[in-house]
């Protein structure tokens, strides 16, 4: 069972940034995605950020380009999300993922339904 446990969340201003860790129990090497999604009150579960382990290859949420950032550290089986910018419509429930398939990588965030492991997240609030 691969567990993963995430940290980082918290309230901050609008234009603030928070920076999200992810540990992550199995070794980089039997994830082939790693992601972030996020929850907010009355909406549905949105793919934030993935990475792909072995290649690098990172996609986006249009409406975080440009303003967070995914990355691994693969000595710390850890996954971050740098978050700058940060925006009121940012506030949700944060969870990371890990998928052992997630596809090709076509350029877009694959489903949630490919990822069969979750965090229990940490909730990110953003004050005007």
């Amino acid at each position: 069972q691969v567990q993963l446990a995430e940290s980082g969340g918290g309230s901050v201003e609008a234009g603030g940034s928070l920076r999200l860790s992810c540990a992550v129990s199995r070794s980089p090497e039997h994830n082939h995605c790693l992601g972030w999604f996020r929850r907010a009150p009355g909406k549905e579960r949105e793919g934030v950020a993935v990475i792909y382990t072995e290649s690098g290859a990172t996609y986006y949420a249009d409406s975080v380009r440009g303003r967070f950032t995914i990355s691994q550290d693969n000595s710390k089986n850890t996954l971050y999300l740098q978050m700058d910018s940060l925006k009121p419509e940012d506030t949700a429930m944060y969870y990371c993922a890990a998928a052992n398939w997630a596809g090709p990588g076509g350029g877009e965030i694959p489903t949630p339904s490919l990822f069969a492991y979750w965090g229990r997240g940490t909730q990110v609030t953003v004050s005007s």
